[in-house]
């Protein structure tokens, strides 16, 4: 076995955020009380342990979940527990509709199977009891959204983020409104329950990720490599 393999093998990674621990942040990991439940369904092949943010959101909410795979018969069974009704959940899946062609500067949008704004978006975000954050690439994400047919009985929502993401250069996204799914959950979430802090404490945990990551791949590259070039693939219309 090699010096490099050795290395890695005695390097644990956290139970928790799947991380190796030297980048491991989970010992400042704020918990929020959340009204709102939260699935993460994350692409098999998107499981990036050095950038990924799906455990580390999760880790931050009661009661959520994350699931690995492609497809599930239901929401209650991707859940794992019973979900009375679809309908007050939110998938957020992006797709081809963009905030900034609709006819709305909202941060956070309703749309319909046509991607165009839902009539009486109040009443419909104020009804939302749960979010399905979809995590993986453009296209990892489409894959999800088309396997995955009860996605249809949710509500679908897209963002419309006032400042790009905070991966900056680490990981470059073809549109203003991809963004990380700690930073997609903040913006989601805070504005559903109507609480900036959500956003905040959220955006302040990728922050310290972002620093702890850049401050081990200077000492430690092998650990926390240079990020691989993204899916720049633009998707047909959801």
């Amino acid at each position: 076995m090699s010096e490099h393999a050795e290395t890695m093998e005695a390097i644990a990674d956290c139970p928790h955020c799947g991380k190796p621990m030297p980048l491991c942040i989970c010992d400042s990991v704020t918990p929020i009380e959340n009204r709102i439940a939260v699935l993460i369904l994350q692409h098999p092949q998107e499981q990036d342990r050095a950038l990924g943010t799906a455990r580390l959101t999760a880790r931050h909410f009661k009661g959520a979940v994350v699931k690995i795979g492609l497809s599930w018969p239901s929401l209650s069974k991707a859940l794992g527990r019973p979900a009375r009704d679809p309908s007050r959940w939110a998938v957020l899946y992006l797709g081809s509709a963009k905030v900034s062609e609709l006819d709305t500067d909202a941060e956070i949008v309703a749309i319909n199977r046509k991607g165009e704004v839902e009539q009486g978006q109040r009443a419909i975000l104020k009804d939302i009891e749960g979010i399905v954050l979809l995590d993986g690439t453009w296209s990892q994400a489409k894959a999800l959204w088309w396997r995955n047919a009860w996605m249809l009985k949710c509500q679908r929502v897209i963002l419309g983020p006032r400042q790009p993401s905070r991966y900056g250069h680490l990981r470059k996204e073809p549109r203003r409104d991809g963004l990380s799914t700690i930073e997609a959950a903040g913006l989601v979430l805070g504005a559903l329950e109507k609480r900036p802090d959500i956003a905040a404490t959220l955006n302040a945990s990728f922050e310290r990720m972002l620093a702890r990551y850049r401050e081990v791949q200077r000492d430690m590259p092998e650990l926390a490599p240079k990020p691989k070039k993204r899916d720049f693939r633009r998707r047909k219309r959801g």
